[in-house]
């Protein structure tokens, strides 16, 4: 008996680096997982997922793994979708900003820029949900159950926007526009970390990118 009980602690001490070194490996990904969530206001993931943290980006959300059928976009996983659906909600409410803001700003040159936004995120829009389509129903459904956006605050946004004296209108949208951009732009970079389709993980490097020369150029213009 005590050369099986040395037998089984000397297993334990050997076992122990290994395990540690395997949850530090899931470590990333729960914690770029937790991000894109809290980006969007939710206090962490849906309470009915209660999974420990795995090192897998796609089972990293056990809902949006389903597999993808035949034909479909099998490089997009799980949160690859809720990605796209979360930048989708997040596009829609940019072009709603940029389409109030010209009705509302005075200044030629943030006209200029709102109106390269508009046309950007149009294509970029209509790119997004084609990948939604392209990577099958069971992924987009998943993706829509996980879509947190109306947490985000660009409906109080609008209304600031809506609400500005004239003379104010001009430096109320830029800061509200920062702000919304700033939080793609955050959002793009999780995706960059924990994204596995490399075709959508292009398109969030080049979200970040843009998103941050305009927030730059807004802070020009304040």
């Amino acid at each position: 008996m005590a050369a099986d009980l040395s037998r089984r602690t000397r297993a334990a001490e050997q076992a122990g680096p290994r395990l540690r070194r395997a949850s530090a490996a899931a470590r990333p990904v729960a914690v770029v997982l937790a991000l894109v969530l809290a980006l969007t206001g939710c206090g962490g993931p849906p309470a009915a997922d209660q999974s420990p943290p795995v090192p897998s980006a796609t089972a990293a959300v056990p809902s949006a793994t389903a597999a993808v059928p035949s034909g479909a976009d099998a490089t997009t996983s799980g949160i690859d979708a809720l990605f796209l659906a979360m930048m989708v909600a997040h596009t829609e409410q940019t072009l709603e900003i940029v389409a109030l803001g010209l009705d509302r700003a005075t200044d030629p040159r943030i006209r200029t820029l709102i109106a390269a936004v508009r046309a950007t995120e149009t294509d970029e829009l209509a790119t997004m949900r084609g990948w939604l389509r392209d990577a099958g129903p069971s992924a987009a459904a998943a993706a829509a159950r996980h879509d947190h956006s109306g947490h985000s605050d660009a409906a109080a946004g609008l209304a600031r926007l809506r609400a500005a004296a004239p003379a104010d209108a001009d430096r109320v949208l830029l800061d509200v526009l920062s702000r919304h951009q700033r939080a793609a732009a955050d959002l793009a970079r999780a995706q960059v970390a924990a994204g596995t389709s490399e075709r959508v993980r292009d398109l969030a490097r080049r979200i970040d990118r843009s998103r941050t020369a305009e927030i730059d150029l807004m802070a020009g213009l304040g």
